[in-house]
């Protein structure tokens, strides 16, 4: 379980570190930096996937990510007294992203280009990567340490230092290319667990749906990013999966309904009063939303970690006390961060002895954390 995220530098995260424990509920008013958390969150999975700096691209490049303000706010700055300009700077210019948990920890520091002839100079370049042991970052904890192009990994048996890439190209995480089973097998524990992280953000309710749609049916431990597989996913369910808590899960929604599977993988759901069950087409954006958060949170197949940003969305309010019953049940098998503004939905959380309340607010042009004292982090150094 992860017990600590860090992020500097980042959109309006200019230095935040947050506790996290099993459920954790972030909130805040619009522009507080709820999505930039979440987005931290997915650039991270990113590296692991070897595809960060892409990512960042897509999101308009180092430059249009990085925090827009100064530095330091001086005393006179939030006073108001002096107006908010740039300072003189102490440190290079950096987007930083790391975690840790009790086993392992975390960090990746990318910064500017060195200027080149190249056509592709404006791509970040990952200046420093760093995996430890343990909750915090030591002198004598580290396993594995890139500087530049160089990558060195320490040995588990002996604790010496062995070099492991000597020129790792500036657009290459070590997660992904020093990771094998007998040597940085610290890295490939660590980047299998950040790979096997579950997003979804994407559930697609609209008329032209896939999980409208009847599917060729697999397997399907895991649903997809945007619901396409939902009809093969409770059929998992069903024949390998918790059932009884997926039958209470939609009982506990809609009045004592029930669902099924059927032959070309359409979800059907059979309500009192009716003669025959709604297929798929036929069911509101709500409760088809419903149906989908049900069964990625179901899977058979649980993740360490689970990110769902917004499931409130086409939600009806009276659907948001039991979805916040299914949250809670999904996580006594996975790590949950919700990231939510429907306050119903927060409350609900919140009264569960297990979660964790993150609060953002905005304060000029930062994001800060309600979280009093966060957890002891240090970063890499370059």
């Amino acid at each position: 379980m992860i017990t600590c995220l860090a992020v500097s530098g980042y959109r309006s995260l200019r230095e935040v570190t947050l506790s996290l424990g099993r459920l954790n509920v972030i909130t805040g008013a619009n522009g507080s930096g709820k999505s930039s958390l979440y987005r931290a969150l997915k650039l991270l999975s990113d590296v692991a996937q070897g595809r960060a700096i892409a990512s960042l691209a897509v999101e308009g490049g180092l430059a249009s990510t990085l925090w827009a303000g100064p530095e330091t706010f001086s005393r006179e700055m939030r006073s108001g007294t002096q107006r908010v300009q740039g300072t003189r700077r102490s440190g290079p210019v950096s987007l930083k992203l790391g975690f840790s948990s009790e086993d392992f920890g975390y960090a990746i520091d990318l910064g500017l280009p060195i200027p080149s002839r190249t056509r592709f100079g404006h791509d970040p370049e990952i200046k420093v990567e760093t995996v430890w042991t343990g909750p915090v970052l030591g002198r004598a904890n580290v396993v594995a340490d890139r500087r530049g192009q160089l990558v060195r990994v320490r040995s588990s048996d002996t604790g010496t230092w062995r070099d492991s890439f000597g020129n790792l190209p500036a657009f290459d995480s070590m997660m992904t290319h020093c990771a094998d089973a007998s040597d940085g097998l610290e890295l490939l524990l660590l980047r299998e667990r950040m790979r096997a992280w579950r997003f979804y953000d994407d559930l697609r309710t609209d008329r032209d749906a896939p999980a409208r749609r009847p599917q060729v049916g697999t397997f399907t431990p895991v649903l997809a990013g945007d619901g396409s597989d939902i009809g093969a996913a409770i059929q998992t369910i069903i024949e390998i999966g918790d059932v009884d808590t997926l039958e209470t899960a939609i009982a506990d929604a809609f009045d004592g309904a029930a669902i099924s599977v059927g032959d070309r993988f359409e979800v059907e759901m059979q309500q009192h009063g009716l003669l025959r069950p709604l297929i798929a087409s036929e069911l509101s954006d709500g409760t088809l939303r419903y149906l989908l958060l049900a069964a990625a949170l179901l899977s058979p197949r649980p993740p360490e970690l689970m990110i769902l940003n917004e499931p409130e969305a086409s939600l009806h309010t009276d659907l948001l006390d039991p979805l916040a019953r299914l949250l809670i049940k999904a996580s006594e098998r996975c790590q949950i961060i919700v990231v939510s503004h429907a306050s119903k939905l927060v409350t609900a959380l919140e009264r569960h002895a297990e979660s964790t309340l993150i609060e953002l607010r905005k304060v000029m042009g930062e994001t800060i954390v309600s979280q009093a004292d966060g957890p002891t982090w240090n970063w890499p150094s370059r």
